[in-house]
């Protein structure tokens, strides 16, 4: 088993402990331009630590539920979107903004770039400590609303979506690809990409804080928190010996508790969506449906 940093759970159940103090609060405002005959479009308030109001959009399908439902954690970027055309017409579909990002800008707003490295150089003061429990409250939000079947959610995303997972049992079925957080020590090393180059800048400018900055990012490698899932896991997984591929992600598949596949991706768009699409679909008792080839009423 990876060995988790000292002080691990009392770090994440204080988090909980905020949290549960917390009311959250929802409401729900119909947005009219975004909704459909088959689907109502929301934009979804609740209150997360600090207190700070978050929100996203919910979609809810007509007709008689519950339905089945996946929740989409949020991206690093500044705007997430409604969720797809396809996805509204078959779930009950719940794509977060955290704290900083459009819409849930007030009355602080995310720097891109610069997030990846606000407040890293402490786990007290880190910003992923709020942006998790942002997380954490959004699938309290949808796993507690009645529209939604509770033995048929779904969470998708990247590292975000495995810790919340881990730490929110209710998801029965995740899919996780892109990851940031995974072995961000190791991997800074190997790219100069964007946002991994973040930390490098950090670094060269505060070199002496390279073991600080290390330790907090040890509390959010999925692999200390993965072995509490209990869910149905997919993972994307790239081209062997780069990061992503087989190799790299090796050691966090073999914690994960839950069953787990492998994707490979293509690098192909429309054959890779489509695949995933199609996974999501058959764990749900969905059909699957192309995001590339419209399917309209």
């Amino acid at each position: 088993m990876s060995q988790q940093p000292t002080g691990f759970s009392d770090y994440w159940n204080a988090i909980d402990a905020e949290l549960a103090a917390v009311p959250a609060r929802p409401e729900l405002e119909a947005i009219p331009m975004r909704t459909t005959h088959f689907c109502t479009v929301y934009w979804a308030k609740i209150t997360s630590i600090g207190p700070y109001r978050i929100g996203g959009y919910l979609s809810i399908p007509h007709g008689d539920g519950p339905f089945p439902a996946i929740m989409q954690t949020p991206k690093y970027g500044s705007v997430n979107h409604v969720p797809d055309y396809n996805d509204r017409k078959r779930y009950v579909m719940f794509t977060l903004m955290h704290r900083g990002q459009r819409l849930t800008d007030s009355p602080w707003a995310a720097a891109y770039p610069g997030l990846l490295t606000d407040g890293i150089a402490s786990k007290a003061t880190y910003i992923y400590r709020s942006i998790l429990a942002d997380c954490l409250r959004g699938a309290e939000f949808l796993q507690n609303r009645p529209e939604v079947d509770s033995s048929r959610i779904a969470i998708t995303g990247d590292d975000l979506a495995l810790i919340t997972a881990a730490r929110r049992p209710g998801f029965s079925f995740v899919h996780a690809a892109g990851l940031m957080f995974y072995r961000l020590m190791e991997n800074r090393e190997r790219t100069s990409a964007y946002p991994v180059e973040e930390l490098n800048d950090y670094l060269r400018a505060f070199p002496e804080q390279s073991d600080s900055v290390a330790g907090t990012l040890a509390f959010f490698d999925p692999v200390h928190h993965v072995s509490t899932i209990t869910a149905r896991t997919l993972l994307s997984v790239g081209d062997g010996g780069a990061v992503g591929g087989p190799e790299w992600l090796q050691p966090l598949k073999d914690q994960i508790g839950g069953a787990v596949e492998e994707y490979r991706v293509t690098h192909r768009g429309g054959t890779d969506n489509d695949s995933i699409d199609a996974w999501l679909a058959n764990q749900l008792g969905r059909e699957p449906m192309s995001k590339f080839r419209r399917t309209l009423p």
